[in-house]
């Protein structure tokens, strides 16, 4: 087994590849010509987005879309860096909103928290024991 993508339902595929190039830093991968899939390559897994459309052919008994949700869904996307302060306020620039502003935690990691425009949750942080 091996972990090779994570899909994020969004309204807009192509408007959240572009928050996320912006945001921090990733390199658009993959956009199907239906705007309803897109891909970022952002290491060994992909991050990739779909349409709300797709995810109602796929559970045909609804799902909870997280740009609709007044909280943030109970799941994120950690990206690591060793400029967690930066990489915060770079995300803030481009139209994330601040959850929580970087803090360092008791085992030495520094970590923050975004709500992206689509509504995703993103842990900003430094890597364990750096």
């Amino acid at each position: 087994m091996k972990f090779g993508y994570t899909i994020v339902y969004v309204p807009d595929v192509a408007q959240s590849l572009q928050f996320f190039e912006q945001a921090f830093g990733f390199t658009r991968k993959f956009l199907h010509e239906s705007n309803t899939y897109g891909e970022l390559a952002t290491g060994e897994t992909t991050l990739a987005f779909a349409a709300h459309e797709l995810a109602e052919s796929n559970f045909p008994q609804g799902h909870v879309a997280a740009s609709a949700s007044a909280k943030p869904l109970g799941m994120e996307l950690g990206f690591v860096t060793d400029d967690v302060a930066g990489a915060h306020a770079r995300a803030i620039a481009a139209g994330a909103s601040e959850l929580s502003a970087p803090v360092s935690k008791p085992w030495g990691q520094v970590v923050s928290y975004v709500r992206c425009p689509d509504g995703t949750l993103v842990e900003l942080c430094s890597p364990i024991g750096g």
